[in-house]
């Protein structure tokens, strides 16, 4: 009997350390109570993973959820399950393609036109190690919808928001980007790769830096505005965002590392809690241009940080999409 009580013991022991040391990697909860009533938030990219995650979270604090997402199907299904599971009926589901800038211009039109204001913007949506793709448009995918995208999206939304910052108070928003910026680099020659060899890890990481970086830009164009950016790594998380890469289809990852993965990598909903802290937290006011890992303030990699290679990158963007005829297109 009483091995019997010390092996349960022992079971629930480890059991319990398991749990404990998986909620410490996973960085902690967003510790703000902060409610959200009567404010208008975008998260792209919210049918599955981190993004329906934070509309979740965001929904349950009273958010007006828009939840935009290139599978329709998919995103009215997520959206009823947030609606069913906070007992929040504003939450929709519209149709946004980072791939297609047609699509991106049709999304704030409507925005601009049938939303009174708009609070928050959570540029969450990604494409990552997949393979040598090109948009609508002829980008290179994750180029052209891990940064490209969410460039045009945020410049077509930024009046909507400066002007609900004078009603509302401080809008906010906030760049989803990744740790594999610190490995990427800005090829201004090549930023399609349509000259050399396609490297997707390269790619990727290019996309990442290009989102801390024009993260950066923003925030000094916003000065005064009353709207803030700032972007965050959500750490790695057990999404799909991973289905292209090799790791997810090895046989030997998932089943003999499994276990440690279990522990390193984190669920979509402890990911989720850098954008939701960005999104609402009391003490983070007037905080912009700055770079948070997990729920902390770090200090990104040197090449994030150079103004001259933000302010460039910002001129070819804007070239790339045609942002002053986009502008033009989109007014009411």
């Amino acid at each position: 009997m009483n091995k019997y009580v010390v092996g349960v013991s022992m079971i629930g022991t480890f059991i319990g350390g398991s749990i404990l040391l998986k909620d410490f990697v996973g960085g902690g909860s967003c510790s703000s109570k902060a409610n959200i009533f009567g404010k208008t938030v975008i998260v792209t990219g919210a049918n599955t993973g981190i993004g329906k995650e934070t509309a979740m979270e965001l929904a349950k604090r009273g958010g007006r959820i828009i939840m935009a997402c290139r599978d329709m199907e998919k995103c009215e299904n997520a959206a009823k399950e947030v609606r069913g599971k906070t007992l929040n009926h504003n939450v929709f589901a519209k149709r946004l393609d980072l791939a297609s800038t047609n699509s991106i211009k049709e999304f704030a039109k409507d925005i601009s036109k049938e939303e009174e204001h708009l609070d928050i913007l959570i540029n969450n949506a990604a494409v990552m190690r997949c393979p040598e793709w090109k948009t609508e448009d002829g980008f290179e995918m994750q180029f052209g919808v891990n940064h490209l995208g969410h460039f045009l999206l945020t410049n077509l939304l930024l009046d909507k928001m400066k002007n609900s910052s004078v009603s509302q108070g401080q809008c906010r928003i906030i760049n989803v980007s990744s740790l594999a910026h610190v490995a990427g680099d800005i090829d201004f020659n090549d930023l399609n790769w349509e000259r050399k060899k396609y490297d997707t890890k390269a790619a990727y990481c290019q996309s990442k830096l290009a989102n801390i970086l024009f993260t950066n830009e923003l925030a000094k164009r916003l000065r005064g505005t009353g709207v803030t950016a700032n972007s965050l790594h959500p750490g790695v998380a057990e999404t799909e965002l991973g289905r292209h890469t090799g790791m997810r289809k090895s046989t030997f990852s998932s089943t003999v590392l499994g276990p440690f993965f279990y522990f390193l990598i984190k669920t979509p909903k402890q990911a989720a809690q850098s954008s939701i802290y960005l999104a609402v937290a009391e003490d983070l006011q007037g905080t912009s241009g700055k770079y948070f890992n997990a729920l902390k303030e770090k200090e990104p990699a040197p090449q994030a940080l150079n103004e001259e290679t933000a302010w460039k990158l910002w001129e070819e963007s804007a070239k790339l999409v045609h942002l002053d005829e986009a502008l033009q297109e989109c007014k009411i």
